[in-house]
């Protein structure tokens, strides 16, 4: 069994022994902490860890700025960052210094179990919980900055493009199946691949991001 190489860098020390204790019982995970402190760099640096799990409310130094200094030294590690509830707009900074997950401090052991194994294994995670705001928030903070919407490149095919459409109209999986002549359970399943594709949860989180692309609208 190949073990996950994961450095902890956590300056509560219960919390940080806490987690310790736990993560060293699990046997396809090898755990190596750190305080925060200067020394975090230098671990990360020596280690190679494969995985980071950093508290993003550091006492002790600027958890982004760390974030930063580690993609600098451990190019090759992937982030993940620990909050209570972290705030929107820190969270696009997060995202865009590096980090690769997110997981609340609220999380139960099994969730951070399967978010590090998620990371580990090169998937982004994101809790549940934040998933609508940090997708809204994305694309309010591209479409300011003049990057256009940040999710068209996800591939769609023309019949999903349709259903987003007739979506952001308001029309129901029946009023769409009447109108482009199609079985409702079909409609339904390209809903389901939809929502997949995009990350999302709901028929409102399509329509608000048929909004962000005039192409959708069609």
């Amino acid at each position: 069994m190949k073990r996950i190489n994961l450095l902890l860098i956590e300056d509560n020390r219960l919390l940080r022994e806490g987690l310790l204790a736990m993560l060293k019982e699990q046997p396809d995970i090898k755990v190596t902490s750190s305080p925060g402190n200067s020394d975090a760099v230098t671990k990360a640096r020596k280690v190679k860890p494969a995985v980071i799990l950093l508290d993003l409310g550091l006492r002790t130094q600027h958890s982004l700025r760390l974030v930063g200094q580690l993609r600098n030294n451990a190019a090759a590690s992937r982030i993940i960052g620990m909050d209570l509830v972290p705030v929107q707009e820190d969270l696009v900074k997060y995202v865009e210094a590096g980090v690769c997950g997110f997981v609340l401090k609220d999380a139960t052991f099994d969730d951070f179990l399967a978010t590090i194994r998620s990371v580990a294994r090169g998937i982004n995670v994101l809790p549940p919980l934040l998933t609508r705001s940090l997708f809204s928030q994305i694309v309010e903070h591209a479409t300011r900055k003049g990057k256009g919407n940040p999710f068209a490149s996800v591939r769609m095919t023309n019949r999903e493009r349709e259903v987003i459409g007739l979506i952001s109209e308001g029309l129901s999986n029946k009023d769409i199946a009447g109108r482009l002549h199609l079985a409702t359970d079909t409609v339904k399943s390209h809903v389901h691949n939809i929502l997949e594709k995009l990350a999302l949860h709901t028929r409102l989180e399509i329509a608000s991001f048929a909004h962000t692309d005039d192409g959708y609208k069609k």
